[in-house]
């Protein structure tokens, strides 16, 4: 029987196809937007949003190196390469996956320890500090996936026949070890550790509001800031982990219940909806950032439309006054408004 060949049906894998070319675009004109807008401010770029652009490069190196090929194949009804290009694709589909969820966990771990002390985040974490931590995921992930290539697991193709990754229906025996490994470290605990400091940083938040009401006072901007990021980051996480987790789940049922087999239907659907995973981390910024949504619209007026050159010179001073100002807020009023996070209770509770 030949490996490479489709399992599905020749319809069903031109609409693969369409969806893939679909999701690529998406994910290339996104990621791209996001690295375009933050290069356009990289002088007022904070640390810890370094992190961000690290997980936009991861979804945009996944999104140019892998969908084209797999929608390809699919059209082609036949994985194009053969054992070369299954191990390339394996390969790269492991490295970003990695790089992306250890970025994810990396991230919430720098909003906990911004968050639990009260300074800002350029005098909390240095930018040498976040450059380190950046070439640290990439060691890690790029260590994980070359355990396959030296022995340690293997790559294969999907049960459905139109991709590749690491070949979980024959590591039942000789790689169940590295199945269960690369579950814990790199699915399990990492998410565990995620939900644990945006619970933290929540719980904080909860507390500062608790007592912004208790004492007759109006919610600040910074704390109404703060949430804002809050509810990005947790989106962007947990958009990640939900994509992710059924396409962990079906691999888990190979490798458990090898006796009984999945449809190739069943298996190509949680394998589509982790590829999305790609795709929502731009439109959570659209959606939720004032500041990326407006710098989008600008980019779109300079390129679409046409804007003279004295008014992009107007646009650009104006969205740098209004920067400079709510850096200036930030700066001055966080250490006094988080120093009166307490959660009020008893007059024990109360800062003295």
């Amino acid at each position: 029987m030949d490996i490479y060949s489709s399992k599905l049906s020749p319809v069903l894998d031109i609409g693969v196809g369409v969806f893939l070319i679909v999701i690529a675009g998406l994910s290339i004109v996104g990621n791209v937007l996001v690295l375009v807008v933050a290069y356009r401010r990289s002088s007022k770029m904070k640390p810890p949003e370094m992190l961000s652009i690290n997980l936009a490069v991861t979804d945009l190196g996944a999104a140019i190196s892998m969908y084209p090929l797999a929608a390809l194949s699919a059209w082609n009804h036949r994985w194009l390469g053969g054992d070369g290009t299954c191990v390339y694709y394996g390969l790269v589909g492991f490295l970003f996956g990695t790089a992306s969820i250890m970025n994810l966990t990396v991230m919430a771990v720098v909003r906990f320890a911004v968050s639990v002390n009260n300074l800002s985040p350029r005098e909390q974490i240095s930018r040498r500090t976040v450059k380190i931590l950046c070439a640290w995921i990439w060691l890690y992930a790029f260590t994980w996936a070359l355990l396959p290539i030296i022995g340690w697991g293997r790559y294969g193709p999907e049960p459905f026949g139109l991709s590749c990754s690491l070949a979980w229906r024959w590591m039942k025996v000789d790689g169940f070890s590295f199945v269960i490994t690369i579950m814990c470290f790199n699915l399990a605990f990492p998410s565990l550790i995620i939900v644990t400091c945006y619970f933290g940083i929540s719980l904080k938040l909860y507390c500062t509001y608790r007592n912004c009401i208790k004492e007759g006072l109006q919610i600040p901007n910074i704390v109404k800031m703060n949430r804002r990021l809050l509810i990005i980051a947790i989106l962007i996480s947990a958009s990640f982990i939900v994509s992710w987790t059924p396409y962990g789940l079906v691999n888990l049922w190979y490798v458990l219940r090898s006796g009984y087999p999945l449809p190739p239907e069943v298996t190509l659907l949680p394998c589509l909806f982790a590829k999305c995973a790609t795709v929502y981390n731009p439109l959570i910024y659209y959606t939720f950032s004032k500041r990326f949504k407006r710098e989008v619209r600008h980019l779109f007026t300079l390129c679409c439309i046409g804007s003279s050159p004295s008014q992009a010179v107007v646009n650009q001073s104006r969205d740098s006054m209004v920067s400079q100002r709510h850096n200036q807020v930030t700066v001055i009023g966080i250490n006094q408004l988080l120093d009166r996070s307490y959660c009020p209770g008893d007059a024990n509770n109360a800062p003295g």
